[in-house]
């Protein structure tokens, strides 16, 4: 199975005059750009599981990754699986 990854978290932030947060401007110059607060979660990898890994995956590791990608964690445990397989699996993969 895969791993769950690092994850890139952006955040976009507009101020009246194009002035930025002072924190916003420290980071940038270390190359990497996070603005604060919430945003758009993005995981840098793709999860390579393949559908026999979905079918077994436990339930704490299928929550984990939904959750890693902002999606819903609702219903039972079959219900997550097969969530996570549509939105991960290509239809050729099924």
């Amino acid at each position: 199975m895969g791993s769950l990854g690092p994850t890139v978290s952006l955040s976009i932030m507009a101020r009246p005059g194009g002035q930025q947060p002072a924190e916003m401007e420290r980071k940038k110059d270390s190359g990497v750009f996070f603005g604060g607060g919430c945003g758009f979660r993005m995981p840098l990898h793709y999860p390579r599981y393949k559908k026999a890994d979905y079918e077994s995956m436990p339930e704490w590791r299928v929550d984990c990754l939904l959750r890693e990608y902002g999606l819903p964690a609702d219903g039972d445990v079959d219900s997550k699986r097969r969530f996570a397989m549509g939105a991960f699996l290509w239809p050729d993969q099924y």
